[in-house]
Formats: structure tokens, sequence, C-alpha cells
């Protein structure tokens, strides 16, 4: 099968989020099972100067944007065995960040269009396009109204990919007419409760929809997830399904990850204990063999950064040390430095994000604290796993799928249900407890490094998926 992977972000040209990691392997995949899967992304300024000199241009084309008409160059680059198409526009995307402009409707109006306007001038043609979040949810929209019937595009079918349901693309209505440019006979694909919702229209048009993992898809059914589409989407559940994201074992691997301290494996962990070492060291924090927890996170509510500041002073006598790296919203940053103030000895707290310490913390702590209110998928679990740090989440979309007490059968983690501080302080005490019986810890770590959280698994869901339409 040919397989058109559309999306606004994609490891190694450039990212946000987790997103662009799942663009950047979930493709390659794919690929490795003998299918033909490429990738489309914008052409940002913010990619990096090498990987532009790596493209060679291939062609360029007009798209109509309402009643304009703008330049769209091709670019072709090829990364991990896969072919990325990168499309220019220099109005649109010559701009400092990704995200977050006034325009934001227009730009991925214009990338809507030229993913499917460019498929006439390459030598490829689908028979698949995956469209992921709202940047790229007018795709099936527009193939279903321009597209569908015109020689060369027949027959081609479409999957959305919701990664954050909580960000939809919503305007006023205006746009259908202004920017959007779709018949008026057609506006109800993309009117909802009084707005415009690109990802509305998506659900609406494609063929199947998918999310990041299997609880977060039965979750977004309901209100308190589903950010005003759950009555959508209960509509359409008969071609809604989720399939759980991966990792890249070879970019996440302690063996050979040359930003820890020391290397080690699963069958010879001393070089975590000198992660740990190090990692105390370099972050000013009193050597010794208590639990450290590790935070790498976005500090924003649904991060359940509320819990760990409702029981932080109980969690510091427990005896665990925290090293904490992540930004955002300023009354999470300022308590967390307030608490590195308070617990100078046992509270590392680096604002912003250096992905050489984070991996650092993904090897150098003993726990890894998830408490998320929502977590479509979440992939530092899996990371953290993979360097034999054990996580603690609550039960939520990927983290539910990913994670299980070590209550019961096959324990990788520990868990707490509902989302109150007390119930995730008890999973830090029983953590404790495993903690210091040595041998048991130490087979749960075992236990842990030795799961596969990769994509091969995924990428035969995706395929069967693919295969089934």
């Amino acid at each position: 099968m040919n397989i058109l992977y559309a999306s606004s972000e994609a490891v190694p040209f450039i990212a946000s989020g987790g997103l662009a990691d799942v663009a950047g392997s979930l493709p390659a995949a794919i690929n490795a099972e003998g299918h033909d899967c490429r990738v489309v992304i914008p052409l940002y300024s913010a990619i990096k100067q090498e990987l532009r000199d790596s493209l060679k241009y291939v062609t360029e084309f007009s798209v109509d944007v309402a009643w304009r008409k703008q330049y769209c160059g091709v670019f072709e680059g090829t990364a991990n065995g896969v072919t990325y198409y990168l499309l220019d526009n220099e109005y649109y995307f010559s701009r400092q960040g990704l995200y977050g402009f006034y325009d934001d409707a227009e730009r991925f109006v214009f990338f809507s269009k030229a993913v499917l306007e460019f498929i006439n001038y390459i030598s490829f043609k689908p028979d698949v396009i995956n469209t992921n979040d709202w940047q790229t949810a007018l795709v099936p929209v527009y193939y279903n109204i321009y597209y569908k019937y015109r020689p060369g595009y027949e027959d081609i079918k479409n999957v959305f990919t919701i990664h954050n349901i909580q960000y939809q693309g919503k305007y006023g209505t205006e746009l259908i007419g202004e920017i959007v440019d779709i018949p008026l006979y057609h506006s109800n694909i993309l009117e909802y409760e009084g707005c415009v919702n690109f990802m509305k229209g998506a659900i609406e048009c494609a063929d199947k929809i998918t999310t990041v993992s299997p609880s977060y898809a039965k979750e977004i059914l309901y209100s308190w997830y589903g950010h005003g589409l759950d009555k959508i989407l209960s509509e359409k559940q008969y071609k809604l399904c989720g399939f759980l994201n991966g990792i890249d074992n070879n970019i996440y691997n302690p063996e050979t990850d040359k930003a820890l301290y020391a290397n080690y494996s699963v069958d010879n962990k001393a070089g975590k204990a000198i992660c740990k070492e190090k990692l105390l060291e370099d972050l000013g924090l009193a050597p010794g063999k208590e639990p450290v927890i590790g935070i790498v996170t976005r500090f924003v509510s649904h991060k359940g950064i509320d819990l760990i500041k409702y029981v932080f002073k109980d969690i510091i006598d427990l005896g665990y040390k925290f090293v904490i790296l992540g930004s955002g919203e300023a009354i999470y940053e300022n308590f967390f430095k307030e608490m590195m103030y308070r617990y100078p000895e046992r509270v590392s707290v680096t604002i912003g994000f250096e992905p050489e310490l984070a991996r650092k913390i993904y090897a150098g702590a003993d726990i890894f604290l998830m408490p998320s209110e929502s977590e479509p998928c979440g992939l530092a679990q899996m990371v953290a796993l993979r360097y034999g740090t054990i996580p603690i989440v609550r039960e939520t979309g990927g983290l539910k799928d990913s994670i299980v007490d070590c209550g019961g059968k096959n324990g990788n983690g520990f868990t707490f249900k509902t989302y109150n501080a007390h119930d995730m302080l008890g999973a830090l005490i029983r953590a404790r407890g495993y903690y210091d019986k040595r041998m048991l810890w130490g087979k749960l770590v075992s236990h842990g490094m030795r799961e596969d959280f990769s994509w091969n698994n995924s990428a035969k869901l995706y395929i069967g998926l693919y295969s089934n339409i």
C-alpha cells in the first residue's frame, strides 16, 4: 500500500510535541512491513539549515486560498528510510515558531489544500491519506467536496488521528466564505455549536478515526474528556478506534545514549547507579540512596501538578528527592521554585526544556511521576521504563493502557484511579515500600526494561486498518 502521512510537524525536521515523534517513527515502522509510507509537512523557516540543505527541489504550483492564489514549492528529503515532502510558502511558514499566530486558520487551510494538490505533481498516488489533529483536519473535507471524483484521486481513503482533542481548530463562522472556501450548502460539515470546527469536519468526512490509545478512544465519548466533541463522536463511534503509540527503541536506548553519564543494560545495570549519583551531584542535591522522583513535563493543570502541590511536604517526609524539568503556567513554576528554596538538598527544578537533561533524568531517577488528569497517550512513561525508571501514573488514557500496577500480575509500575492527591500519595507509599526491598525493586526494574513499547505492534494495527478500508 501507498500511505501519505500528513502532519504539521515531524522528527527530525521540526518538533514541538509528541505528534512530531509519531510522524517521525510510525511511517518508518510501516515501511519496515513492506509498504510505502511517506510524510508531508510544512517547510518552516525554523528547520535547521543543515536539514534544509539536504532537501532537493521538486516542483511548484499555485494553491487557491479563497480569492487568493498562493505559491507552493515542493521539496523532498529522506530520513530514517522515509521519504519526506516539505511544502514551502514563506508568507505562511517563515516565522518564529509553529503555531499561535492570528492567521493559523488560513495557514493550515493553505497546507490542507496543498497536501491534496501536490499529489498531482509527484509520482506517488496514495491509497490512504492519514491526517493528524486540527492542522490537517480539512484534508478529508476538501477531498470529499472537491477531489473525490477528479482523475488521479479515485478511491483514496482518509484516516484522521486525534492526538489531543482539546485543540480543535475552532473559529467564527465567517471563515467559511472568507478563508475555508467551501460552498454554503456544505457548511454543515464544519459548523458545530455556533463555530467553525476543523476537527469536527474531519470526524464527519474521514473513513476512519483513530486516537493514540484504546482507553482515550473510549474516554473522548464522554463530556469530561471530549471537550464538546463527545456528542458527534458518539454518533460516529462506528469508525472510531484507538492504537497505543510507541517509542523508537534506537533513539531511547540506555546502552547507546550519549547523553547519559554512563551506559547500561537490563543485564548490567551498574551504569544506572552512576547516572543517579552524577545527576544528584550536578544538580546540587545531597548524595545518598534515597529514592529520586523524576518529573519531565509541561506545567499545566491537566498534567496533575495540583495533586503534587497538595501533598508535596508529605512526599518529602517519605524520604523522596525530586528532580524536575519543565515550564508552563507561572503559578506552577513559582511553586516548584519555592519548594527548591525550601528544600535545597532535596529538590532540583530546571525551568525550560533541555533534551540532554531530560535523558539524564530518565536514567538517573528511580521513579517517574505522571499524575495526569488526562493523557491521550503519553510517551514519557514508556521512555522511563526503557531506562529502568518505574512510573507512577493515574489510570487515564495511554497511561492506563501501558502501565500495570505492581499489585497484580506482570506489574510494571504503580497506578491510582481517582484524580485525588491522597490516592497518588498512597501509590508513592507503596512504591517506597517496594524500593526498600532491594531484590524486589531490582526485579521490577528488570521487568520494566524488558517491556516492548516499540512501534512494531502499533504499525501492524495501522496497516490492518488501512487494509480494511
